[in-house]
This record gives C-alpha cells, structure tokens and sequence, in this order.
C-alpha cells in the first residue's frame, strides 16, 4: 500500500491526535456493557504478499489464514464485482466466527464516482450478503480527488444504501478535512445513517487520522510504514481504545496493512497479543513460522 507512504517516516510525529469532542458525545449514548466485539487483521492473504506467514505446502492461503485471524479486509472485492458463487466459495473456506470486511468494486466509487449507481450497489450488496452471519462491515473508499463539491452525490449514495449493510466511509481527499463545514456536514450524515467513519493511520495522511466516530463501532485502517515506531504506534492504539472502551465503544475493526508488505502478519499479532492483554480477551494468536523474519521484532 503505497496511499500515504513517506521517504523517511523515523522524522514523522505519530503522535495520536486528541479525539474530536463529538466522539464522546456519540460513546456516551450508547448502550454500555455491551460484550466488546473485536475484529484484527491483515488486508491480503494471497502467499505472494505475507511472505513467511503460510507453512510449507499450503495448498489454500485462506483456509489457512482464517485458522490464523478472525477477519479479512477484503480488498479483491475492489477490482472485480463479485458474484454470489464466489462469496460462498470464500465463507465456505473459513471457519464459524469469522468475518469478511468488503471494499465496494471500484465501478461504483471510482469509474460511475457514485453516479446512478443504486442498481450496481444492490448487485454488490446482493452478493456479499451470502457471507450471511460472516459478513462483516462493507466499506467504500472514495477516489482522492472525490471532492466535498459532490457531497450531494454522496448523500444520495448513502441515503440509498441497503439498509441491512453495515457500511463504513473512507473520504481521502484533504478538503474533507481542512473545510471544516464539509468535515462537519459529512460526519452528522453519517451518524445519522448509523454508518462508520473510517479513520485511516498513515505516516504521510496524517489529517486522515481524524478520531471522529460516528457510532458506537471504531474502524481503522492501519498502514505501517516499516520502520521501529510502527509497534509504539499499535501500542498508542491499544491505549486510546482503552480510553473508548468504558465511553461506550462497542466494536473495533482493525487492519493492517504496510507500505511494504513484509511484517504485516507481525504487527497484526502484536495488536491481537496487547488486546487481549488489556481487554482480557481470547483471540486466537496467529502462528509465527520459523522462517518467518522480521527487524521491527529482533
């Protein structure tokens, strides 16, 4: 993942920004005591990306990743429509318990930019509903240059999405965030729909990292920028989770990614292995291969 990648990222304050007010406003009316449900992962299973993560002679890298993590954001879901025979390939792969977390095809976001789009996002939405009880939380990504001048397009967009699809919104352009009245509009359209708003930690975006939640569910997209600070950085996370957790945050969705894919297994277990620590959970700790290699972990 190239998105928010910087030459030199030991000279980046990753410092976690405070929370934007509004987040403890949205914690606050939500149900409390609610069991914490937790998702971590990676954004990729495929062997050519999370080199040393699979044993010798694996034959199928989701059978086994999902053995390994409970979750995957699913990125082919991006570049290619999918259709409901391989959904049901993909669930049937994994075990009880698991969860996909699917982009919207680039046709929607990208080539149509949310233009008369609602008969393509029910095929989109029609298929991955056959992930049934494994479906996770759909997510569209926006292009950088999707502006707030088309904020009307995206309201419509939204205000049409099936209503039994969670949806989480990533917005990438920077005016979404330095005009502070389309930061706001978007946020309270949002929250309104009950839809999540992405926050996305990258060393070279560091106004994507906005800590506004717009319900009680936290979904962040973590891109490590293969340097020593990216275990402080999980560790930051873990804090501030710490923080949300008795605000009322009820679930949290995780995923890393890398600029380059090399420890992304790594770091994704760190995450799982502090989790549990400070939250008392019990989620599975992937299993490191011995010829798995690693300079952030020696």
């Amino acid at each position: 993942m190239i998105f928010g990648q910087v030459p030199n990222p030991g000279e980046v304050d990753f410092t976690l920004p405070p929370d934007s007010p509004e987040t403890k406003r949205v914690l606050k009316t939500r149900k409390k005591e609610q069991p914490f449900e937790v998702f971590i992962g990676c954004a990729k299973w495929n062997k050519s990306d999370l080199k040393g993560f699979y044993p010798r002679g694996t034959k199928d890298e989701l059978t086994y990743y999902s053995t390994q993590f409970n979750s995957i954001e699913l990125n082919a879901t991006f570049y290619g429509m999918p259709d409901w025979k391989q959904v049901e390939t993909w669930k049937d792969k994994t075990p009880e318990g698991f969860k996909f977390f699917p982009k919207l095809t680039n046709t929607i976001s990208h080539f149509k930019r949310l233009i008369e789009v609602r008969e393509v996002v029910d095929t989109f939405c029609n298929a991955i509903s056959n992930f049934d009880d494994k479906l996770g939380m759909a997510f569209l990504q926006l292009h950088d240059n999707f502006k707030p001048k088309d904020f009307t397009r995206l309201e419509k967009a939204l205000r049409e999405f099936p209503k039994g699809v969670p949806l989480g919104v990533e917005v990438r352009n920077n005016e979404w965030f330095s005009d502070i009245e389309a930061k706001s509009k978007l946020e309270n359209l949002l929250e309104q729909l009950g839809m999540s708003n992405i926050i996305v930690d990258t060393a070279g975006r560091r106004d994507m990292l906005h800590m506004r939640l717009t319900n009680d569910a936290a979904f962040i997209r973590y891109v490590g920028a293969n340097h020593p600070t990216d275990i402080q950085r999980l560790d930051d996370w873990v804090e501030r989770i710490k923080q949300w957790r008795p605000e009322g945050l009820n679930k949290l969705y995780f995923f890393v990614h890398q600029n380059i894919e090399l420890e992304s297994p790594l770091l994704a277990t760190h995450f799982i292995e502090k989790m549990n620590a400070a939250f008392g959970l019990k989620i599975h700790i992937p299993q490191r291969q011995s010829t798995q290699q690693s300079s952030l972990f020696e």
